[in-house]
């Protein structure tokens, strides 16, 4: 894990998120709240490299993905452990409550 974001299409999402646990941030740049999440989600990758991957999904571009979660507002903060969900936050997250959120995932 490198604590580098990787933009995730939907051909991809699934290998994406099958291992270890994955943070995935829904959003659209058309999106303000999403663009001041974005510094938030940059930081916590950072801090975190060796604890979680984090990818983001364009929802105007991965609208299935989108549905397939049930996304209805954006930023949408998912958690995943070996491909299944076990958290989701909507809103802008601080980045110690993302941090903290990340570490409880079991």
């Amino acid at each position: 894990m490198t604590g580098k974001i990787k933009e995730i299409s939907s051909d991809e999402f699934d290998k994406f998120i099958r291992d270890d646990k994955t943070v995935i941030d829904f959003w659209a740049p058309w999106c303000g709240p999403c663009k001041m999440m974005g510094p938030v989600f940059e930081e916590a990758a950072g801090d975190l490299k060796d604890k979680a991957k984090f990818g983001k999904v364009n929802v105007d571009e991965s609208s299935d993905l989108a549905q397939r979660f049930g996304i209805m507002s954006i930023p949408t903060i998912m958690f995943f452990r070996d491909g299944q969900p076990v958290d989701k936050v909507v809103g802008v997250l601080l980045k110690e409550e993302l941090i903290k959120r990340v570490k409880e995932i079991r």
